[in-house]
Formats: structure tokens, C-alpha cells, sequence
């Protein structure tokens, strides 16, 4: 059957992401064979595919794909976060745009309608990766709030509370207004933004015709000072140290106090001190004993505290009292600045300081482990010099908010009678403790459980471990744990990566990978993030609907070096396609071939010796860049081996000249080289490789690319590979001469090789043969001295003169030789520079020295060559 011209992926990849499946190919179970294990980043259930989990899933199915090729047991396990702060956001704009609010709702009401909606939309992004080629094991598919990842989260808690690691306090932390709830320092994000600095004036009570003018950037919160700071050396202001000043507006006195901490330099040296609404000011707060207001309501409007303005929102309030300040004639200036603003990663809310009753985790007890483990490379990080990044954040890791003020999520462990806390695994166990504590007058209704839950991440830092219930010491969490790699984002290393160390080394006293591969930030070509406010993120399934999924894998991985940002461009994609169709129109010619009768000629011996070398050496050379993580380069390796010597070289080397006939021993060994170069390149390219692999033959049952073996790492014939290297160049160099000169490709010329004391091609049986059929050369002969009247060039090792029907220009052919002479003069100076260095010899492997050797003496050879023609030229 007749094939179509043009490779189309649409119905190919459905096609075989199907068989895999029906084919239980994906699904890992523990055996004899090495195990090699990697568990996904949870994506969130609100998440749908984008750049970012493009560039890092297909990362991971490289080398899960690889290991199957190894014949190792390859086990990746997929699975969804259930994303508390995000989901919840969306469950409560599906309930509004219902007409029903959330406060009119049960806890139990509430989580029916979260996980309808999870049931519905949550399993969206794995199905969304299938369609990129993940080979996830499906059966494994986990979620951080199934009964078995909630049973370890809750064990974890009252394991480290037991312990005396994690504890309940007071303290001031990052609240988000809109989603109601307490965040992590690592869920605030930064940036500089505009804003304004208030100059307002403070009347000291006991003079009011003199005054403080204090610089603030948030007049809403004047009414929650308690006091207003000066530095202790500050000679403006010492008459008014110990005295007291009023607020404006409510008249509510307060002290001036001195301390270091005023930076006498920023805004007029006189800080207003709100123990309540800023975290330095909270330290000064309990340094001076001073009241803390608090004045802002959970959702950042203002309470009864404030005294005025009461129910409005912060920044309305703000907009208001810059009103009312200046009809009272104590607002001095207002000034634009740049400062840093805090905002909620999740719903880009100007965060809040707030004095709260939260739950921690004293992280320095658990940091020391996981911290060394990194530092002495037990678990190695790619690149390396996110070392640095890992340690700083280590050495001055601070303790962790765990409580969030949500439904979404799993609830705090933590039981209360009165004043006594009781954490325990279940409310059952709970009660017998608090019977045994409060005794004969225990009522159990007053029995009450925290009605936090806990942090996302509290549950995400034991996936490596609770993806195989490993808390209950599995069978399957003996085989495949720890995992061998974990790909991920850089921005993420203290959020999931140091904290599922520090959760590895606690519970398991154990690495929970032995690799962390960092991905880079998917940027535009301009170099710009990718955001949906600059359109410039395409559509993931768009450019899989365009290109294909192979064609979008390889213009992924052509610029991600591992931990460097990706400048995407989709013609990269179109790349990628072209490379499928150069591959699957290769395919076509080699099924129009038949077998002949006759035997194979000298020159197609030579090509398919040499393609068998060339195979093992491709395979070795990228298997190493795998290996190292450099996975761009070796799929730019694999793609230029493809492309120009199999496709380019080998297959016009051996094409039949007529009838579509080649011996029997060409056409198997060609399908043998398919087959094996499918093999080398289905990590990268699954579909089109697994489709090329079919086409190619008749297969038997079971017999699939996806589950084949790589070729086998035989030794090298190197001498082999420089002679049709030497070849090559010289057929690229008379196509090159045909050109400028303008001398017809089908014009057959005479060629002649200098000799020497180095064997050259026409000693290399079938050499002669190839060249006169690729080169469209009348003649190949030997000479010993120069060919007058002959354009000459250099190969590799010899020298060779073409003589072309055309009249050379001495001088300009003198010009072009004392250009290559130069050139080669600092070829040689660079080559002894490296053989000088002492350092080199003693510690490069014996056989880079050696080829750097033979680089010399070739120079060398070839310098002489250039020397004698311009010699022989001039004189002439």
C-alpha cells in the first residue's frame, strides 16, 4: 500500500499512545531487574498543561524511556496536588456564580462541592500529558488527599509534635486577605512596585505648635500606632524623646521612643511604629513594651479598633484618610517611590502582616541532615552551582507555617478541651486522651478539632515517600525507594526539594532521590517570561495539534541545557517536524528497494562497515551526554548523525542506480540500521520512531520499538571511521569547487592524491568505487608531486588536486594558501599548548591524548602540504 508523501502525527500518536497503553507497557511492578524510579512533580488538579510542565515531563519520559531501553524496571509514578489556597478559589467562584456563598455552607457541604469539582476538572492536566507522550504508570496515579497520602500526613504531624519539632505559637506571619488565609515566607512574591510616601505631621500633646512630620507608605493603619521611633543620635528630634505625640485624626497619644533600628536616612528619620501590621515593628513592639492595635479584619477592611473609617477596605481607606488628612492640615507632602510589595503567589494579593496563632515546624531540628547530604554530593544537584542557592537557604532556614485557614485540605490533627490541646491520628484517640487528662468531668461535645488545615506543601514533602505508602514499609516502597531522579523547577528547590530531603533523613533516614535535575524558566525568544498578561504563552495542545508531540518534544529539549532558561520559539517545533517527515520519507524510499540477486559491491561493504561503526559511536557518545544530563546536546547529536550521515551519506552511498534494486545484504542491514537508530532516538521522538520501526518490517508479536534494546556497545573501529571521515570531506570540498568555479555536478573530472607515508583512500578497499560514484569523478590516481594546471585542497590527512576545465588566478590562489597557512599555524600552536600543559596529559584519559596527538601530527602534515603548494605555485 502506497504511503502518503508528507508525515502526518495526528492519528500516528493517538494510535500508539493506545497500543502502549492496551499493552500494559507503562506499569512497573517490583522483580529481579534494577529498579529505576522517578516520581512526577504533582501538577495541581486547578493546573492545565503548559510551557513549564512541557519542558519538564518530557524530560522525565526521556529517561524513564531510556530505562526501559536499558532493560531496567522503569517506574514513574504520576499523581495531582490538591493545590488548598487554588482550588479552593475556584470552588468558591463556582459556588458564587451559583448564587451560594461559602459561609452559608457546612465544612462537610463545602468538601462534597471541592471534590465534585476535583472528580470533574482535577484530572484534566494527566490526561492532557498523555497527549505529550508521558509513559507514566497510570495504575500508580496518586493524589495528595487519597486515604493513603492523608494517613501519612497526619502521622507525620503527630510524629513531629510528639518529637517536640513542631509546635503551636503566636507569631507575625503573611496573611492573604482574599483567600482568608496564613502563607508561607516562600508563597510571598516580591517585586518593586510604584507607591507612595505620606509625610504626616504628629502634635506633641503637651505643645501642639510643635510636632514630628513621621513618612509612611500605609496612612490607613495611623490609628494602630503606638508609638513613634527616632534614632538615639538623631539631634532633630531629641527634645521630643520621652514626650508623647497624638495621632492624627482620633487624637490618641502616643510615646517617641529611640532606637537603632531608625534608618535616620529614609523618609524624615521618624518611624511610626504599628506592632500590629508590620514585622519589625512587631520586634520593636515587644523590645518596648508597647500595645499592639489590631485594626484590619480578616479580609483587609478595617474593624472597630481603627475608630473611623470602620468596614472599609485597606486600600479605600487609604484613598479616604489622605482626604482627611489634608482637611486637617497635617499632611505635609505626598511623595512617588519604588518599593518592594509583597504579594500571594496564589491570588496576587498585597499580602498583610498579621499577629496570628499558627502551627509550625521548627525546620532547624530536621536541616543539618538533609543540608550535608547536598553539600557532599550523596545527592547530586544538576547544575551544581544550585549548591550555593540550597545552602544559603539551609543555613538560614527559618521555621515553617504550616496552618492554613482553609476547608480544602487536611484538617490540623490537633484536638481542644478548654485550654489543652490533644494531637492525635483520630478524634477516637483523641478523646481517651483528653478523658484520661480531664477525668470524671469531661463532656466529649466540647471536645472541638482545629479548623485549619495544613500547608500544601506539608503533604507534597512526603511524596517520594507516600506515593509507595511507604510509612507502612511496602513492599514496593523497599524496591523502588529512594527514586533515582527528580526533575524540577529551580524555583521550587526550598519549597518541595529541601524539604523532602528534610523529610527523607526524618522518617526514613534516607536520600529521597539520588539525582535533582533543575529546569530553567520557559522564556519567550526576546528572553521575557512567558505570562498570559504579555501573550507570549502559546497553547501547549495547540503546538502538539501543529506539530505533533514529537515535534514539540524536540523544540523543547533543543535549547533547555539542564538548570539554563529556554528561549522558546515554535519554529523550533517546525524543526522538529521536519526532522520527523526527513525521517519517515527516508523510511519510504528504503520500501520502494528490493533485494537482487547480486552481491553487495566493494563500496556498499565499506558504507555499511562504516554505518555499524558509526551507530555504536553515536549510541556511546549520546548515551554518555544522557547520562551527564546534557540531554540537548545528545538529541542535537542523534539529530545531526540522522540527518546528515545517515540520511544524507549513507543512503545516497548505497541508492540504487536504477530498478529500485540492492543486494539482499544491503536492504537487511539498511532495515537492521533503522531499526537500531528508532532504538537510539524513541526517548526523545517515541511516536514517529515507534511508527518508522513498524513500517520498516514485518514484526512479531510483542516485537515493539518501545521495548526493544539499545545496540550493544561494541569496540569502535576508529581508523575506519577517519577514512570515510577523509572521504566525505573531500566529496563536500569538489561539490564545493564545482560550485565557485560553476563546473557542472554530472561532469566528470580526473582526481589525484598526493602520496605520502600515511595510506590513503585509494589503500581503503571500496573507497576508490564510493567516490567515483558520489563524486562524478573520471579517474582516481596516486601522485608524487603537484598536479600543475589542478585546484588543490586538504583532507583530513592528504592532499588532493581536482582538475576542473577552468583557468586558475595565480595571485588569488596564493592569497587563499597563505590564508590556510596561517590558519594551520595556529591550529598547531593551540594543539602543542594543550600537549605543554602538564596538568592535561597527567589527568585526561589516555586516548583524548592521544587523539590530540594525532590532531598534531596531521596539523603538521598538512601545514607542510600548504607550504610546498604555495611554494611550487609561486614559482611557477
Amino acid at each position: 500500500m502506497e504511503t502518503a508523501s508528507r508525515y502526518s502525527p495526528q492519528g500516528v500518536e493517538e494510535k500508539w499512545y493506545q497500543y502502549w497503553e492496551e499493552k500494559k507497557y507503562f506499569r512497573s511492578v517490583p522483580d529481579n531487574r534494577e529498579p529505576f524510579t522517578i516520581v512526577i512533580p504533582p501538577p495541581n488538579i486547578t493546573g492545565i498543561l503548559h510551557m513549564g510542565h512541557m519542558l519538564n515531563n518530557t524530560i522525565q519520559d526521556i529517561l524513564i524511556r531510556r530505562a526501559r531501553l536499558q532493560g531496567k524496571n522503569a517506574c514513574w509514578v504520576p499523581g495531582t496536588d490538591h493545590a488548598s489556597i487554588a482550588t479552593e478559589a475556584k470552588v468558591v467562584r463556582m459556588l458564587r456564580e451559583r448564587g451560594i456563598k461559602k459561609s452559608d455552607l457546612t465544612r462537610e457541604e463545602f468538601l462534597r462541592h471541592a471534590f465534585d469539582w476535583k472528580e470533574k476538572y482535577g484530572g484534566i492536566i494527566l490526561q492532557q500529558l498523555r497527549r505529550l507522550g508521558a509513559s507514566c504508570d497510570w495504575d500508580r496515579t496518586a493524589f495528595t488527599m487519597d486515604d493513603v497520602r492523608s494517613q501519612s500526613v497526619i502521622q507525620c504531624f503527630v510524629d513531629l509534635y510528639k518529637k517536640g519539632k513542631l509546635y503551636r505559637g503566636k507569631r507575625m506571619i503573611h496573611w492573604d486577605p482574599e483567600a482568608k488565609t496564613v502563607l508561607s515566607n516562600e508563597e510571598v512574591i516580591y517585586k518593586e512596585e510604584n507607591a507612595q510616601l505620606f509625610h504626616i505631621r504628629y502634635v506633641l500633646e503637651s505643645d501642639p505648635s510643635q510636632y514630628i512630620v513621621i513618612a509612611t507608605q500605609r496612612p490607613e493603619t495611623i490609628m494602630a500606632d503606638s508609638a513613634v521611633a527616632v534614632h538615639p543620635e538623631d539631634e532633630r528630634y531629641k527634645n521630643f524623646v520621652g514626650k508623647k505625640v497624638l495621632i492624627p485624626l482620633i487624637n490618641r497619644a502616643i510615646p517617641v521612643i529611640v532606637d537603632e533600628y531608625v534608618d535616620r536616612e529614609f523618609g524624615t528619620g521618624a518611624l511610626k511604629v504599628t506592632p500590629a501590621h508590620d514585622q519589625n515593628d512587631y520586634e520593636l513592639g515587644i523590645k518596648h513594651k508597647l500595645e499592639v492595635i489590631d485594626i484590619l479584619n480578616e479580609d483587609g477592611s478595617l474593624n472597630s479598633e481603627a475608630k473611623i473609617l470602620i468596614g472599609l477596605d485597606r486600600f479605600v481607606a487609604r484613598k479616604k484618610i489622605k482626604s482627611l488628612l489634608d482637611e486637617a492640615g497635617v499632611l505635609v507632602q505626598v511623595k512617588d517611590y519604588m518599593t518592594n510589595i509583597g504579594r500571594s503567589e496564589r491570588t496576587s494579593s498585597v499580602v498583610e502582616p498579621r499577629l496570628s496563632l499558627q502551627w509550625y515546624v521548627d525546620s532547624g531540628k530536621l536541616a543539618e541532615p538533609a543540608l550535608h547530604a547536598v553539600m557532599n554530593s550523596t545527592i547530586e544537584f544538576l547544575p551544581d552551582h544550585m549548591k550555593n542557592t540550597y545552602r544559603h537557604w539551609m543555613e538560614n532556614i527559618r521555621d515553617w507555617c504550616i496552618s492554613r485557614q482553609l476547608w480544602w485540605g487536611h484538617q490540623v490533627p490537633a484536638y481542644y478541651y478548654d485550654d489543652e490541646v490533644f494531637v492525635c491520628t483520630t478524634r477516637a484517640e483523641a478523646l481517651e486522651e483528653a478523658k484520661k487528662k480531664i477525668g470524671s468531668s469531661f463532656i466529649e461535645s466540647k471536645l472541638k478539632q482545629d479548623e485549619d488545615v495544613l500547608d500544601t506543601w506539608f503533604s507534597s514533602w512526603l511524596w517520594p515517600i507516600s506515593v509507595f505508602d511507604g510509612f507502612n514499609n511496602t513492599e514496593d516502597f523497599k524496591y523502588y525507594y529512594p527514586t533515582n531522579v527528580l526533575v524540577t523547577g529551580w524555583d521550587i528547590i526550598f519549597l518541595w526539594v529541601a524539604r523532602m530531603i528534610m523529610a527523607g533523613y526524618e522518617w526514613i533516614g534516607e536520600k529521597p532521590f539520588q539525582k535533582v535535575y533543575f529546569t530553567g524558566m520557559v522564556r519567550d525568544k526576546q528572553g521575557r517570561k512567558m505570562s498570559k498578561q504579555l501573550g507570549n504563552s502559546p497553547d501547549a495542545l495547540q503546538l502538539i495539534d501543529e506539530f505533533g508531540a514529537d515535534g514539540v518534544r524536540f523544540g523543547m529539549l533543543s535549547s533547555s541545557p539542564a538548570g539554563g532558561d529556554l528561549l522558546f520559539d515554535d519554529s523550533l517545533c517546525g524543526q522538529g517536524w521536519n526532522f520527523c517527515n526527513k525521517i519517515y520519507n527516508a523510511t519510504r524510499l528504503v520500501k520502494m528497494w528490493s533485494d537482487s540477486n547480486e552481491p553487495s559491491s566493494l563500496s556498499d561493504q565499506l558504507v555499511m562497515r562504516w554505518m555499524e561503526n558509526k551507530i555504536s559511536q553515536v549510541y556511546i557518545d549520546s548515551d554518555l551526554l544522557i547520562e551527564q544530563s546534557r540531554l540537548s546536546e545528545a538529541l542535537k547529536m542523534i539529530y545531526s548523525f540522522i540527518f546528515d550521515e545517515f540520511c544524507g551519506f549513507y543512503l545516497e552511498a548505497i541508492k540504487p542506480k536504477e530498478n529500485n534494486q540492492v543486494s539482499k545484504e544491503v536492504l537487511e542491514n539498511t532495515i537492521s540500521y533503522l531499526s537500531q537508530i528508532c532504538t537510539i532516538l524513541h526517548p526523545f521522538m517515541p511516536f514517529i520512531t515507534e511508527e518508522i520501526w513498524h513500517n520498516i518490517k514485518i514484526r512479531e508479536k510483542g516485537e515493539d520499538c518501545m521495548m526493544s534494546s539499545y545496540p550493544k556497545k561494541d569496540a569502535i573501529d576508529v581508523a575506519l571511521l577517519e577514512q570515510v571521515q577523509e572521504l566525505r570531506q573531500v566529496l563536500s570540498t569538489s561539490y564545493k569547487l564545482r560550485q565557485q568555479y560553476n563546473v557542472k555536478m554530472n561532469l566528470e573530472v580526473p582526481i589525484f592524491i598526493q602520496e605520502s607515508n600515511i595510506p590513503n583512500l585509494s589503500a581503503t578497499t571500496g573507497a576508490s568505487e564510493l567516490l567515483l560514484k558520489l563524486g562524478k569523478f573520471s579517474s582516481i590516481s596516486n601522485s608524487a608531486i603537484e598536479v600543475p594546471d589542478a585546484k588543490s585542497f586538504l583532507g583530513l590527512r592528504h592532499k588532493y588536486y581536482i582538475q576542473l576545465p577552468i583557468t586558475l588566478d595565480k595571485d588569488t590562489e596564493l592569497q587563499k594558501l597563505e590564508e590556510e597557512i596561517k590558519y594551520q599555524k595556529g591550529f598547531i600552536e593551540s594543539v602543542m599548548k594543550k600537549l605543554s600543559n602538564e596538568r592535561f596529559v597527567s589527568s585526561a584519559p589516555a586516548d583524548l591524548v592521544e587523539k590530540e596527538k594525532r590532531k598534531l601530527e596531521d596539523g603538521q602534515s598538512r601545514l607542510q602540504s600548504l607550504i610546498e603548494s604555495f611554494n611550487v605555485l609561486k614559482g611557477s
